[in-house]
């Protein structure tokens, strides 16, 4: 168990949006379940290039659910935003701008520190991969360079969201996530969760429990892949 590991709370998404609804939609059950007595959630935009009309776009889906919320864009002081904050909600876009702006705002240290007290951290995609010891699985093109890819390491894997399962029937010639996952592995030790859209992990009272609708792949150094579903504990995958 990582240190101070059983007080951090931690919600990881796949995905902002599933097939068929609207933005977070399908997690707003567990969400809500998460945050539990929270009333305002500090929001991190840095994921996408325009942050006013993003943030519109979480303020209007966490009021729906009876949250406030705030952006670290518009404070004058980005580590004070994130001492006083109730919790935090980091959403997707592009990894590589995410964790740069998080050096650039010198926040990475403040988040990790908070969450170590027990602040709920809720982090979708772009979210989430930040939330493991590096952005190395990410699927994202590097359209910035952060100053390194070391993360959060909120938990003590990999995150690879929207996971898509090889298509036995694809004439696609490139590589499969899995395969790329798999050359990870190749070259470091870390465990990767393949979370498929509609999958979430919650990590609470030092455990890690898979949540959603559509299971995950879990991959380890020396062993074949194994599959996880909804309401499993993943620890003894990540030992």
């Amino acid at each position: 168990m990582n240190r101070g590991s059983e007080h951090k709370r931690v919600l990881l998404i796949s995905n902002s949006t599933l097939y068929g609804s609207g933005y977070l939609d399908h997690a707003e059950g567990e969400i809500r379940s998460f945050l539990g007595i929270v009333k305002d959630i500090l929001f991190i935009p840095f994921a996408l290039f325009d942050r006013e009309t993003y943030t519109s776009t979480a303020r209007e889906r966490f009021q729906k659910m009876g949250y406030g919320v705030r952006s670290i864009h518009t404070a004058s002081d980005p580590q004070r935003a994130v001492n006083v904050a109730e919790a935090v909600f980091i959403g997707g876009g592009n990894t590589f701008r995410l964790l740069k702006a998080l050096y650039d705002t010198d926040v990475l240290q403040t988040i990790r520190q908070r969450v170590a007290e027990g602040m709920p951290y809720i982090g979708s995609s772009a979210g989430a991969n930040v939330a493991g010891p590096t952005i190395k699985t990410t699927k994202d093109m590097p359209i910035v360079q952060p100053p390194s890819f070391d993360a959060l390491g909120l938990v003590p894997f990999q995150i690879s969201p929207h996971f898509l399962d090889p298509d036995p029937n694809s004439t696609h010639m490139g590589e499969t996530q899995e395969e790329r996952i798999l050359q990870f592995l190749e070259e470091n030790d870390t465990p990767v969760a393949g979370l498929r859209e509609g999958a979430m992990v919650r990590a609470e009272n030092g455990s890690h429990i898979l949540k959603g609708s559509s299971g995950a792949r879990i991959f380890r150094k020396g062993h074949e892949p194994v599959e996880a579903k909804s309401g499993e504990r993943l620890d003894h995958l990540f030992g």
